[in-house]
């Protein structure tokens, strides 16, 4: 007996059923791309407001730009600055005070001395609050409490000035929430010898690492 035949109509064969490869997606695969496409619009979103957030309130990187620090540091030398004590001290509202020897950035308030609009400075603290600085005949000496005849901040700082001399003539009582800044190049650095005590209001931050060049990469 032959193979089996499936019975045909007369004359030919069946018509070819059309076959619809369309086949519609399933609405949990549909959800999930939307779902997909949500976050990654959201991550790009997202990411400038948190580089923003991180700039503002946690840290940022900085250029030096000028020779007033030198000889710690030096012209293009690309820093970070950590802005965390000053935003803690702003949520529980007090006044962030660094300490002495700490390389700070701050706004300048105001017109600076050369005539030229505010900007952002980077300077060591000198004086604290409540303290007394003088220069005179060269030298700064800071009178406070524990050093009622005075003494120089320089000859106990972990840092190396340009020139041992600091030209200027001030002699200046800080308030409760004053700090007396100076550069460490003395005979070319704008600071408090000409524009006064900064308001602990306008720091910025503290200077933490030195990242460029590589070869001087430093915390400090």
């Amino acid at each position: 007996m032959g193979p089996s035949s499936l019975n045909q109509p007369p004359g030919g064969s069946y018509p070819a059923e059309k076959l619809n490869f369309d086949v519609p997606e399933p609405p949990k695969r549909r959800q999930k791309n939307w779902k997909d496409i949500a976050s990654t619009v959201g991550l790009f979103l997202l990411a400038p407001v948190v580089a923003l957030s991180l700039a503002a309130f946690v840290i940022q990187s900085y250029q030096v730009d000028g020779q007033s620090m030198e000889t710690t540091l030096q012209n293009n030398d690309r820093l970070i600055v950590d802005k965390v004590p000053r935003t803690w001290a702003r949520i529980t509202g007090h006044s962030y005070i660094p300490k002495r020897g700490d390389i700070i950035i701050f706004n300048q308030s105001g017109v600076s001395f050369a005539g030229q609009a505010s900007k952002q400075l980077i300077k060591r603290v000198i004086g604290l609050p409540g303290e007394r600085v003088v220069v005179s005949d060269g030298r700064l000496t800071v009178y406070n409490a524990q050093n009622p005849s005075g003494f120089n901040p320089d000859g106990v700082g972990k840092y190396k000035l340009a020139s041992a001399v600091t030209p200027g003539n001030v002699d200046i009582t800080l308030k409760s929430n004053e700090l007396f800044v100076s550069g460490d190049n003395r005979a070319n650095s704008e600071d408090s010898r000409y524009f006064g005590p900064i308001n602990a209001s306008q720091v910025v931050g503290k200077l933490s690492f030195r990242i460029l060049p590589l070869s001087k990469a430093q915390h400090f």
